[in-house]
């Protein structure tokens, strides 16, 4: 038997903890009901519902009848940008977001672009980031809405939030302002006032919760248009049953992960930068992708001149190492990651990128194995291409 894979994509998903699997499990037989009905088996079914959302309200310092209840992270990104716009097109029709965010907010953009929306992408500088001061130069007499990711998905480079949310409080009219905070539980601190937000993205699967589950945080007073239509569940605004297993499983998981987040943060901040010392000591050419300190505690990612990130990955796979690439390769499109492009880096080293996220089972043996493997793969990989 060789070593178990080496698991560093914990940026895609996450296993599902033994403890939210445990707080589900009785929600799938024994207390099975519909929590809109009225007799016992229902009735218990609504007090775990409410107890999910107090639990996570009390992490983003909200009350509770300002959480929905999601699918995931991609319907509660669709739900806040949709739902404003078509709620408030009345008063204007002018969106600002990033070039950086995830297809949940970039294709939902593309979509408004249809009925008469005008969306402004704004760019960053070379490490990702967007500034305050290009929101506030965007903004015109017809915006509504913002919406800038707290932490990107792909480099991991924090957003300046609460300066955006300052210039957005300076505005002489109302704008409201949603950020997707996925990849953020269990590194960054989530309460809504204190980034200055009005609504929030989450998905279950990254923190450890199970997949197929999401919310999204909406402050009162913020226009919403439902996306879904049927019964008059989540307060009217996102019909059909509640997953009580799901919604169990992830407000276990998230009250885990923010109550160990000092814990963890130190644990992965050291075990990361132990990382990047690495690949760029022992990787001629390699470039380190991302805001330098701005970036998440977890997230490393590399671009290599000369690599096809594709070749990589399987190499890696081959290897017993369990990564992905910034670039789109392995979803059968040539195009380098947008994320990438927009930050500056020219196609062709873009195409050559790899994120490496680490989680709660990382280790630092598992790190050394990584900078043991890796140059050779890298080396291997150029003189291949050198030779064809």
């Amino acid at each position: 038997m060789g070593r178990p894979p080496i698991y560093l994509d914990y940026a895609a998903t996450a296993p599902v903890r033994p403890e939210a699997l445990a707080a589900m499990l009785p929600y799938f037989r024994e207390h099975f009901g519909n929590p809109s009905s009225i007799y016992g088996l229902g009735r218990a079914a609504r007090h775990a519902l409410d107890d999910a959302r107090d639990r996570c309200a009390s992490w983003l310092g909200c009350r509770a009848a300002d959480l929905i209840f999601t699918s995931g992270g991609t319907e509660s990104d669709n739900l806040a940008i949709l739902g404003v716009a078509f709620a408030a097109r009345a008063t204007g029709n002018h969106i600002i977001t990033t070039a950086v965010e995830h297809h949940a907010v970039l294709h939902a953009c593309d979509y408004l672009e249809k009925f008469g929306f005008e969306v402004t992408y704004l760019s960053v500088d070379s490490y990702g980031r967007v500034a305050p001061e290009a929101v506030a130069e965007a903004l015109t007499e017809r915006t509504i809405l913002v919406s800038v990711m707290l932490a990107n998905n792909e480099v991991g480079t924090i957003q300046p939030i609460p300066e955006i949310a300052a210039v957005l409080q300076r505005a002489p009219r109302r704008v409201w302002f949603h950020t997707d905070a996925v990849q953020a539980p269990g590194d960054l601190d989530l309460n809504v006032d204190a980034l200055g937000i009005d609504l929030l993205s989450l998905s279950g699967h990254k923190f450890g919760g199970p997949k197929g589950i999401g919310l999204l945080y909406v402050r009162r007073g913020t226009p919403l248009q439902p996306q879904q239509f049927g019964g008059s569940q989540e307060r009217n605004r996102r019909a059909g049953t509640e997953n009580v297993p799901a919604i169990v499983g992830m407000a276990t998981a998230f009250d885990l992960a923010m109550r160990e987040r000092e814990t963890t943060r130190t644990r992965l901040t050291r075990l990361r930068d132990q990382l990047i010392r690495g690949v760029l000591a022992r990787i001629p050419e390699a470039r380190l992708n991302g805001h330098p300190t701005e970036r998440l505690a977890n997230n490393a990612s590399f671009s290599f001149s000369g690599v096809d990130g594709e070749s990589l990955l399987m190499a890696l796979d081959l290897a017993g190492i369990a990564a992905s690439s910034g670039s789109a390769c392995t979803s059968a499109s040539l195009e380098p990651s947008h994320v990438l492009t927009a930050m500056g880096l020219p196609a062709e080293i873009a195409r050559g990128s790899l994120r490496l996220t680490l989680g709660p089972t990382t280790t630092e043996d598992e790190i050394e194995t990584v900078l043991t493997v890796l140059p050779d793969v890298v080396a291997r990989l150029r003189a291949s291409l050198v030779e064809a």
